[in-house]
């Protein structure tokens, strides 16, 4: 819990631009964004930051930015789509992230249903795909802002609006417009990514953010300032929080990395305290350690093996709430010192003391995986519509595979039918309708559906299942959750991702690609030469001994399965699946529809003859 900061009034009144006040006054010399320029890292103060914020709030302004308007932007981690967004809620104004690599048809309904007025992009690529809004009769889009003003195109620059806002900014006006801001008011709209469907746009409040902040913040111990690398599009609600509104709420410290590919190395060079992936960024970096280890002598692999079965045993009676055995605990601190400490400084993570999960079930192996090196990923769970989480694990109490207990504020129950239902002060208020209301989406007792089905334990923790609409019902009736027969297929090494197809049929079958990471290492070391890249993870997918070993992968899954969930067919793919080929969303969730559409043959001759 954060012990130095000052709140700056009761916290269900607070405002985010009160926080950054506080910030300024209190912290302003302390670090609170840095960027690359180059090779070298560019660094704002939070007096330096609150300086900007105020010029940017008055070059939008000059733009004609109304109180209560929601301003649309696509950009990257980078700092002017950081500064844009706590300019624009200065003003009292409602910033809107697009997903970058959202296609033409889901920016345009996302334009029209806001009704947002202005868009900031980031650059030529942008452009194509906004440029035709302009003149489209549904949208009432007149003005695009763009950041890398060399492609700008004729329309306006952020430069232009910081070189106006320089001139215009007045600070008594500026003080005055944040003010008028009140807790309810909206802070952000954050349209879902639309695994199926449009995306919906959910309207969150100031207040919903601070309180679930004041309420994570509680649960979590954190080093003063801590840093935090921000990767993650911010048109996710976990890197909202985590990046945005957390950071201003804790006067933390924000690296942007611009480029997610680069996170991995980004952690090697800053050695951060704390770090958050979704499901899919633990999996890549275990493949990627696990590939690493297995080009080790017998000798060391063995090593690492034996301190790995130490530190599980620690957890262990950590997850108990036992204190380890002295024995334990003196053979855990000498496998910390020798073996995993250095192993961890190589991959940045030596410093770690918080690392967490969220937005999918957790493959169980992956883990088990990192408890081998005394890390606990403290898997939490919420939706957009809960401002992110709603319930987590904490060194406090934890069980390896729950999401946790909820959170200070939320209260989660589960329906007749496994649909967990929460309610707290940190539920959205509702849907924004395209008429700029709001569809209240909680029934009369307060309690939101949301869509997962999951079962609290005796304690109070919480373990999740799946989607309700993900649930597979085969021909026979059976409900079949595909996360729980995906997990146990990635459980081996050479399988990175996996669909599980079977509904209204009478037995499952799976697509299964290989892991780009581990299937070179795993081919070399079985005497399999393979050219690099696509191609030989393409050849490898037809190599008959990769399809044996695949053989065995799905056999051993099957043994852990019932008769239900057990795969009787599949076929291996090479090309990994990403939200650029559209497979995943912008938050690495399997679009599940898509990669049907797209494999319907393959999936079709699965139940052929």
């Amino acid at each position: 819990m954060t012990t130095i900061l000052r709140l700056p009034g009761e916290p269900s009144e607070l405002t985010l631009p009160a926080l950054l006040l506080r910030n300024a006054e209190d912290h302003g010399e302390r670090p609170a964004l840095s960027w690359r320029t180059g090779t070298e890292w560019s660094t704002l103060t939070w007096a330096e930051v609150r300086r900007k914020v105020g010029v940017l709030a008055a070059g939008y302004a000059a733009l004609g930015v109304e109180r209560g308007e929601h301003v649309l932007m696509m950009m990257g981690n980078r700092p002017e789509h950081w500064l844009t967004d706590l300019a624009l809620v200065h003003l009292g104004a409602v910033p809107v992230t697009v997903y970058g690599t959202s296609a033409p048809e889901q920016i345009a309904h996302i334009a029209r249903h806001s009704r947002a007025r202005l868009a900031v992009i980031e650059g030529e690529r942008e452009l194509a795909r906004w440029e035709p809004l302009l003149t489209d009769p549904e949208a009432p889009l007149g003005k695009l802002v763009v950041v890398e003003a060399e492609q700008a195109g004729g329309h306006g620059t952020y430069a232009s609006v910081q070189a106006t806002g320089a001139v215009r900014y007045q600070p008594d006006g500026f003080e005055k417009a944040w003010r008028e801001t009140r807790a309810g008011d909206p802070l952000t709209v954050v349209y879902t990514s639309g695994t199926t469907g449009d995306p919906k746009g959910v309207r969150i409040t100031h207040r919903n953010m601070v309180l679930n902040a004041l309420s994570l913040d509680q649960v979590v111990e954190l080093p003063d300032h801590v840093e935090h690398i921000s990767y993650l599009p911010f048109a996710h609600i976990a890197e909202r929080m985590l990046g945005i509104y957390l950071v201003t709420f804790r006067a933390a410290h924000a690296h942007l990395c611009a480029d997610p590919a680069e996170v991995a190395a980004t952690a090697r060079e800053l050695h951060p305290a704390q770090f958050f992936g979704v499901p899919r960024v633990w999996e890549k970096l275990a493949a990627s350690v696990r590939a690493a280890l297995a080009q080790l002598p017998e000798e060391q692999q063995q090593a690492i093996a034996a301190a790995g079965e130490t530190a599980r045993a620690h957890v262990g009676y950590r997850e108990r709430g036992e204190e380890p055995p002295a024995e334990l605990a003196a053979a855990y601190s000498r496998a910390k010192e020798r073996v995993l400490d250095p192993l961890l400084a190589m991959a940045g993570f030596d410093r770690l003391v918080w690392t967490a999960s969220a937005s999918a079930p957790m493959p169980p192996d992956v883990v088990r995986f990192w408890a081998g090196f005394g890390i606990v990923i403290m898997d939490a769970w919420g939706l957009t519509e809960t401002t992110g989480v709603a319930t987590t694990n904490c060194p406090a109490g934890f069980r390896l595979g729950s999401v946790g207990r909820p959170i200070e504020g939320v209260e989660v129950k589960t329906a007749d039918d496994g649909e967990i239902l929460v309610r707290g002060a940190s539920v959205f208020d509702g849907y924004l309708r395209a008429d700029g209301t709001v569809d209240p989406a909680v029934d009369a007792e307060g309690w939101f559906a949301t869509g997962d089905i999951g079962r609290l334990d005796e304690d109070g923790f919480l373990w999740l299942t799946d989607r309700k609409k993900e649930m597979i019902i085969t021909s026979t009736g059976k409900n079949v959750s595909p996360a729980l027969v995906e997990n146990a297929l990635k459980e081996h090494p050479l399988i990175g991702q996996t669909l599980v197809h079977g509904d209204g049929r009478s037995y499952l079958v799976a697509l299964l690609v290989l892991d780009s990471e581990m299937a070179p290492v795993w081919a070399a070391s079985h005497g399999i030469e393979a050219p690099e890249g696509p191609a030989g993870l393409a050849a490898l997918a037809e190599h008959p001994a990769v399809q044996e070993e695949i053989d065995r992968a799905v056999e051993t899954a099957n043994s852990r399965l019932n008769r239900t969930e057990q795969i009787k067919r599949y076929r291996l793919l090479a090309e990994e699946w990403g939200p650029e080929t559209g497979e995943l969303t912008p938050s690495l969730k399997l679009r599940r529809r898509v990669i049907r559409d797209k494999y319907q043959q393959a999936i079709d001759d699965l139940y052929g003859p």
